[in-house]
């Protein structure tokens, strides 16, 4: 998300994070060439930070939690549920109209599926950064990714598997950029997901002819999905991976979920997500340049006190 991010200015930086940090539309990486990963240091030789970090709790909810495990497995068998259903039912798309392809024509149904958050679960890069007393940067992002160690998120797998079994293809539209498709493809068979072949990663930085790409936003990518297949389902861990972002302010995003809330639960498959993604710049005008005191105090004002 995710996201989650830094790919073309302020635009792309707020809604890369899918990918990773600040996404997705904030966190995902930029393009630059991924680095040899370094040894990491030392925990004794690590300076401990002297504040709390913004990222602690949800953090540690994500790793650490049972409430955590059991919301994504639920969601997941609730998915498996639906599946048999999306299959017969011949008009059933999970791609907004705009999006469409013509599945009149028999297309091949296919799940497709956001990675950082949703499908790989990178909170030991967060709580590395944590540790470290840092925030989200690409280099040392796309350092994470090049060490191929993020886990499946709890009961993503099973689910991916059962698609597979079903003919259903599983598309990976990420933002992740495009030079980490192979680091992000060989993390994905580790972790024991279905991956049919390298056209199956529809990273940042994949072009549709015709098609503008606006930030990180995803709706080109679907766009794609939706020339070759027919999509039953969507995953995802923010909204940018569902439907196009227009203004992404509180207002915007509410107005998004009233549209399409009831495709939540059918088409659309929410995973959470309390580390990053693009509901954190919302709250500060998008403006990931202010101090982190401002962005800080812009969460605080934003907040709904008990009187």
């Amino acid at each position: 998300m995710r996201v989650s991010l830094l790919a073309a200015g302020l635009a792309a930086s707020l809604l890369t994070l899918s990918a990773c940090k600040r996404t997705e539309p904030a966190a995902v990486p930029a393009d630059a060439a991924t680095p040899a990963t370094p040894a990491a240091p030392a925990t004794s030789a690590v300076a401990k930070p002297t504040g709390t970090h913004d990222n602690l709790n949800a953090v540690a909810w994500v790793q650490t939690s049972v409430e955590y495990r059991a919301i994504t497995t639920q969601t997941f068998r609730a998915a498996a549920d639906h599946l048999d259903v999306a299959l017969k039912e011949k008009n059933w798309d999970a791609l907004v109209p705009a999006e469409r392809g013509n599945a009149a024509t028999g297309l091949k149904p296919a799940v497709v599926m956001d990675v950082d958050e949703t499908v790989l679960d990178n909170s030991p890069y967060q709580a590395r950064l944590i540790r470290d007393g840092k925030e989200y940067d690409e280099i040392s992002w796309d350092q994470w990714v090049a060490e191929k160690k993020a886990k499946p998120l709890p009961g993503v797998v099973d689910f991916a598997k059962a698609a597979a079994a079903k003919g259903v293809t599983i598309l990976y539209i990420s933002n992740r950029a495009v030079h980490l498709k192979e680091a992000t493809l060989a993390n994905l068979r580790e972790a024991g997901l279905p991956v049919a072949d390298e056209s199956v990663f529809l990273g940042l930085g994949t072009v549709l002819e015709g098609c503008e790409q606006n930030g990180s936003e995803k709706n080109c990518r679907r766009r794609l999905a939706g020339q070759q297949y027919r999509v039953l389902m969507q995953f995802g861990d923010q909204i940018g991976d569902f439907v196009q972002v227009e203004a992404n302010t509180r207002e915007g995003r509410q107005a998004l979920f009233d549209e399409y809330d009831d495709w939540f639960g059918e088409r659309w498959w929410m995973l959470p997500n309390p580390t990053y993604g693009s509901w954190e710049p919302a709250l500060f005008n998008n403006a990931w340049d202010q101090p982190a005191a401002a962005r800080t105090q812009a969460k605080r004002d934003a907040l709904d006190y008990a009187p």
